[in-house]
């Protein structure tokens, strides 16, 4: 049988199966759902050309969800571009995050720990307890340890009045840029900015230092 003679229908089975394989060979997740949203089309019109009810109820389930997944993931590059271009925010992590509540005198993390994971405040007071850094409400900690050569805390995060906070690992991160490596590139970026600016902020603290005069210097500080 010549290909001028198969039916439509059978075709349209054909069609989608090579569309089902060129999505499992996709690296990324965002052209990996759009094809799988075609690919949902195609067997729902073949399903109702061939009467196959299951299959048509399996992709009329399929095809929003992957809407709605491509929609998460287009919406949280925005966000993480946003947020490197702007005020260096991580909130938009959020949805991605657990929630764990901590008492007053918890330690979250130790330094020279491994690092594994990120923190969000929600409520509560933490702090960076060599540093003596106060880390309030709507701040994300412990960022940074994904960077490090070693992934090594550099400080002890303590809580000093009980609250809550949001947990990501750094495992969800790195799926995260696997799915969309356009994410782990406006995350490296706003990551990096976060490190220039508390650098730029413990500049200004030393210069502010050098110019008290001497007997003004606290005890001990060097």
């Amino acid at each position: 049988m010549r290909f001028a003679e198969i039916p439509f229908s059978e075709a349209l089975g054909y069609v989608g199966a090579v569309v089902v394989f060129v999505t499992y060979s996709m690296r990324t997740m965002i052209p990996l759902r759009i094809l799988s949203m075609v690919s949902n089309v195609i067997f729902l019109v073949y399903g109702v050309q061939r009467g196959l009810y299951p299959q048509i109820v399996l992709h009329c389930v399929l095809l929003p969800l992957n809407g709605y997944r491509l929609h998460q993931m287009l919406r949280l590059t925005r966000q993480v571009r946003a947020a490197a271009e702007g005020d260096g925010s991580m909130a938009w992590l959020k949805p991605f995050m657990t929630k764990r509540a901590c008492r007053t005198g918890e330690t979250l993390f130790v330094k020279d720990a491994l690092a594994e994971a990120m923190f969000f405040t929600v409520s509560g007071r933490f702090r960076l307890v060599e540093s003596g850094i106060e880390i309030g409400t709507g701040q994300v900690v412990g960022e940074l340890g994904l960077l490090a050569p070693d992934q090594r805390r550099t400080q002890t995060l303590r809580c000093e009045a009980a609250g809550e906070v949001l947990v990501i690992s750094y495992s969800d991160v790195k799926q995260l840029y696997y799915q969309n490596p356009e994410f782990g590139f406006y995350f490296l970026r706003l990551a990096t900015g976060r490190l220039f600016h508390n650098l730029r902020s413990l500049e200004a603290q030393l210069s502010a230092r050098e110019e008290l005069p001497p007997e003004e210097v606290a005890p001990g500080v060097a």
